[in-house]
């Protein structure tokens, strides 16, 4: 299992703090609330898409752990330009990574909080940028 210095490295609390780059504008017109069960870890996710259904713009308003915020972080600085079936493909895989059933996914950054694949209290908060925006171009079909 990883240290605690190892889960909680200075990339990983830089990327939590940078959430404050991502807030939350009118323009955002697809919003959620996505929860973590295991951590109580939350985030409000505001997207906002183009004709076709890729995302253009992103908010984000986060109440998690470092590592969930770090994960939403990592999320929003490469979701531009992703569409339903881009984050749909990538939840799965790093859903698959966390239960140890696949590689790390090709998802930029994501290296960056891998060693928080060992505590799996933290899966869920790792998770919840992609389940929100999954849900979210879900309710556009």
């Amino acid at each position: 299992m990883a240290s605690a210095e190892t889960l909680y490295s200075p990339q990983v609390l830089a990327l939590a703090t940078s959430l404050a780059a991502y807030p939350l504008r009118p323009e955002h017109n697809l919003r959620t609330v996505a929860r973590s069960r295991s951590c109580g870890s939350q985030i409000e996710l505001g997207l906002a898409v183009d004709e076709q259904g890729q995302i253009h713009s992103l908010g984000i308003k986060a109440q998690a752990c470092a590592i969930g915020q770090a994960a939403a972080a990592i999320f929003i600085a490469a979701a531009t330009g992703c569409n339903k079936t881009d984050i749909g493909i990538a939840m799965t895989s790093i859903e698959h990574w966390l239960s140890a059933e696949g590689d790390l996914p090709d998802w930029p950054s994501l290296q960056t909080i891998a060693s928080a694949r060992d505590y799996t209290g933290r899966h869920g908060a790792i998770l919840l940028s992609w389940q929100a925006a999954n849900e979210l171009l879900s309710t556009r079909d």
